[in-house]
């Protein structure tokens, strides 16, 4: 089976991203080259984006393809990993069965990213990861399905940086501020994830049932080499239960907390245990486990009050990654 077939991760492009790419594109002399440009510029956006997901540093703006003389002159579409090196988001067309190359990213990168576009430019996949080494300077292509997984690209990052949610300094997540629409950078739309969001798919009618005060957020979860480089969704869901006016703050809340594969991966690996823990680490339900053919896993749903922590703990004996939330 080729990388393509295993995690195309598929990121959303709004109109942030394009108007960044009309921008850059307008500059230039001929419109072939704008379109060059334009699709360039989507490019690297898409992959900061994800990168942002993975609470991985960047810097966007100190690339060659943000810079007007550069990006003018060559055909570049790097990414800034400071400290790190520089990473060539290359983009794929639809149809396309190779990564084009030009001579102007062929030395000083750490390795490149194909993005293969929708054909309306709405939405773009990470298709995979190639390192530098394994590109000839006598080529101008490689074929798609030369490509690596995409996770193959966090054995060019250090692991302090690659995986800050081992990190031991927990960002505590506010859950009562997401009632007012209020969100860490890490946690995200389901739609940016999964595409068209099925409540009764994500068992979500059950909880937004009691009113119209609740919200879902998911946050990609890589879980690194000892489950071979993949990664997983931790999905998120709150209701307030009381039917009064805001501030939900003093309303009681129900929880629903859910582990899901990510796009192109059909199951969970195996053998992942989801733990709901308190705030001193005491278990507070029975651990979940994934089996080999489990789509999603979720705990039983619970209550809180404002003020309350708890946290969520996924591990499989190798690793152990912890959120910790407060009401």
């Amino acid at each position: 089976m080729s990388s393509t077939e295993t995690l195309c991760l598929k990121i959303t492009l709004g109109q942030e991203a394009h108007a960044i790419a009309r921008q850059f594109a307008v500059e230039q002399t001929t419109p072939q080259k704008g379109k060059k440009t334009y699709l360039n510029t989507l490019a690297v956006y898409a992959v900061y984006n994800y990168l942002k997901w993975m609470q991985i540093d960047t810097a966007l703006e100190a690339g060659d393809s943000w810079h007007p003389l550069k990006r003018a002159l060559f055909d570049v579409a790097d990414l800034v990993l400071p400290n790190i090196g520089k990473l060539e988001c290359r983009p794929v067309l639809p149809g396309e069965t190779a990564i084009y190359f030009p001579p102007e990213v062929m030395e000083n990168r750490i390795g490149y990213v194909a993005v293969q576009f929708s054909e309306r430019l709405n939405e773009a996949q990470l298709l995979g990861f190639i390192r530098t080494v394994n590109i000839s300077s006598a080529s101008e292509q490689i074929p798609l399905a030369s490509l690596k997984p995409l996770n193959y690209l966090f054995d060019c990052i250090p692991d302090a940086v690659a995986h800050p949610a081992l990190s031991a300094s927990q960002i505590r997540v506010n859950l009562n501020q997401w009632f007012e629409n209020l969100f860490e950078n890490s946690w995200i739309a389901l739609e940016e994830v999964f595409g068209s969001i099925n409540e009764e798919k994500f068992a979500l009618r059950s909880i937004s049932s009691f009113n119209e005060a609740n919200v879902a957020r998911a946050k990609i979860i890589d879980l690194g080499l000892q489950v071979g480089n993949q990664s997983v969704v931790l999905l998120v869901a709150i209701a307030a239960l009381a039917k009064g006016i805001a501030p939900y703050s003093e309303d009681k809340v129900e929880i629903l907390v859910q582990l899901h594969p990510m796009d192109g991966n059909k199951y969970l690996p195996s053998h992942l245990i989801m733990n709901l823990l308190s705030e001193a680490g005491e278990v507070l339900q029975e651990p979940v486990v994934s089996r080999s053919n489990d789509n999603f896993i979720q705990l039983k749903r619970f209550r809180g009050y404002s003020g309350e922590s708890f946290n969520i703990q996924v591990s499989n004996g190798d690793f152990t990654i912890k959120e910790t939330f407060v009401i």
